[in-house]
């Protein structure tokens, strides 16, 4: 069974921002509890697609990626990236599809992107669930996936003598998943015992409760886990299940990412013999356009358990773009402001301890997101103190453009951040998922990058006073017992 890996009763996870080296927490499911920790996913990316037919190499000798890579784009659409690098024997074998919690516009139908993430692992008539199971233990290669806003994402490492076959496996899974209508009962019936374990933390109560407030008809509306009306429903709508299926698990709508001890072109070849076959389909979801926010929300939501007060404080901010400088100033400006190191933060945690913590989330997504501070309050007689210290910490960086030594620290911390975690297969391919699930090209990293070298202090002052505005907020409080 999945594990909704939230925020917990007692913590926020700290939130790195664009261009961080660290593993971001943007709330994704995970179809196994242990990889809370996963390596991958450490740069969360909202990125604009832009295939191109045939194969693109890359050599990163005086670019921020430092290996090289070759890019193809097969007949039916599926994008496939191989990046050879020395790792005698390993593999990691990366299922990227461009899905998630944002893609469910259907009233009536949210959570099925993380409902798919279970059924993937039912297996196909060739290899039922049981029998995949058993070939990947043989094998010893740890098959797992988890799923956020923007992505589901199927991923493993395996040996150079197992990687046919988990090809084999793979490509058969994603162009022939079935199962029957009981088995589809049974996991509608986990995943909603795992939404009722999901509402045992404070953490995923504030996260649901921010994103019913702030959003009035985009699909962030409601979390990756779903509505719970919809979860309840969710073992009668089997045939929609087979819709959601055949309409957004399209090979023009995955990216294949293949990292380790391959060389690229016997690679390309497996692929285009195991999926070439994969028929063409994808249907695009109609995910509503979010009015523009104008005036503050505020809500407030009560935890069944016991818990300190925690806040979170949420702007509309612009989706990903690359080439956006207030965006990437929007990142460091996270940093600056409520980062260990920022002057908020020695006054409140530190020196005058009022509260157990203070972070931004200022995470980009593939529509315009939310950039937001998370606090946990000590004194429930100081919550409204602690919001005005958030908001003069606001104004400061609104009013007087930050030192520029500490933006230039900020930013290549980033940079090289990012570059010592490229130290493994698996660690390469999990900090590419993002730039390639949410729809680039490789070569958009090096853009970002370079947008981030341009970022000046003035672009983080008007950063702060074009994102992080009354207009654009939402505050959620939820307390305890």
């Amino acid at each position: 069974m999945s594990t909704l890996t939230c925020l917990s009763q007692d913590a926020i996870p700290p939130t790195p921002h664009l261009f961080s080296g660290e593993p971001q927490y943007s709330f994704p499911v995970y179809a196994n509890p242990e990889e809370v920790s996963m390596n991958g996913w450490r740069v969360a990316l909202a990125v604009v697609l832009c295939l191109g037919i045939g194969v693109a190499v890359a050599r990163a000798t005086e670019k921020t990626f430092p290996y090289q890579y070759q890019q193809t784009v097969l007949d039916n659409g599926l994008t496939v990236v191989t990046i050879p690098m020395e790792s005698p024997g390993i593999v990691a074998y990366y299922s990227v599809v461009r899905t998630g919690s944002r893609d469910e516009y259907e009233p009536g139908h949210s959570g099925f992107a993380h409902f798919f993430e279970h059924m993937m692992f039912r297996g196909t008539k060739r290899y039922p669930g049981e029998i995949y199971d058993k070939l990947m233990t043989e094998m010893g290669a740890d098959a797992n996936a988890f799923t956020s806003d923007d992505i589901t994402c199927y991923h493993l490492e395996v040996t150079t003598d197992d990687f046919e076959k988990v090809m084999e496996l793979e490509s058969d899974r994603f162009q022939n998943l079935s199962y029957p209508e009981d088995a589809f009962k049974t996991e509608a019936g986990a995943v909603y015992g795992e939404y009722r374990k999901s509402v045992s933390s404070a953490g995923f109560v504030l996260r649901e409760t921010m994103q019913n407030t702030a959003y009035d008809k985009h699909t962030y509306k409601h979390t990756t886990m779903g509505f719970k009306q919809d979860i309840e429903a969710m073992p009668t709508m089997y045939e929609y299940s087979k819709s959601f299926l055949h309409r957004y698990y399209r090979p023009e709508n995955v990216v294949l990412l293949i990292v380790g001890d391959i060389k690229p072109e016997p690679t390309l070849a497996l692929v285009k013999k195991y999926y070439g076959g994969w028929q063409k389909g994808y249907t695009a979801p109609q995910v509503p356009v979010e009015p523009e926010q104008t005036a503050p929300r505020r809500a407030d939501a009560k935890f069944d358990g016991r818990t300190l007060p925690i806040m979170g404080i949420g702007y509309k901010s612009p989706a990903f773009d690359p080439t956006n400088i207030t965006l990437a100033a929007c990142q460091i400006l996270g940093e600056l402001a409520f980062g260990e190191t920022s002057d908020i933060y020695k006054k409140l945690v530190l020196d005058e301890q009022r509260v157990q913590y203070i972070r931004a989330g200022f995470e980009p997504s593939r529509d315009p997101g939310l950039a937001t501070i998370y606090t946990m309050v000590k004194d429930t007689a100081d919550i409204a103190g602690v919001e005005q210290e958030i908001y003069k910490t606001i104004e400061k960086f609104q009013t007087t453009p930050p030192d520029e030594k500490l933006l230039n620290d900020v930013k290549s911390n980033s940079r090289y951040g990012f570059l010592m975690g490229l130290d493994t297969p698996g660690h390469v391919a999990g900090a590419l998922v993002g730039f390639l699930a949410m729809g680039g090209k490789m070569e958009v990293v090096d853009q970002v990058y370079e947008t981030l070298n341009k970022v000046t202090p003035k672009d983080v002052m008007d950063a702060a006073k074009t994102i992080l505005v009354p207009n654009k907020r939402t505050v959620v409080l939820v307390e305890g017992k």
